[in-house]
């Protein structure tokens, strides 16, 4: 969906601007518009392969961590002995 927001860039990095004189003439290279269009799915597909690598990376180190937990289960009472001084 986001891609869509890149085809007015597509668009415009596909137009040539020549001046000359009083005249302005500007045409729409389709070769151009490809080239970029490609260019842009590559990056995006290159983006997604490394934020899934990442992710995977990630998951593997979370499943290999070991965690201790220590629990004080006499916290209510030692609250009331605090409280009771």
């Amino acid at each position: 969906m986001r891609v869509l927001f890149l085809l007015p860039a597509v668009a415009l990095a596909a137009c040539q601007v020549t001046k000359s004189d009083n005249q302005t003439t500007v045409e729409y290279n389709q070769d151009v518009a490809e080239n970029v269009a490609a260019d842009v799915a590559n990056g995006a597909k290159e983006a997604g392969t490394a934020i899934a690598n990442s992710a995977k990376d990630a998951g593997a180190a979370i499943k290999n961590v070991d965690v201790d937990v220590n629990v004080d289960t006499n916290k209510a009472d030692n609250d009331k002995a605090k409280n009771s001084n």
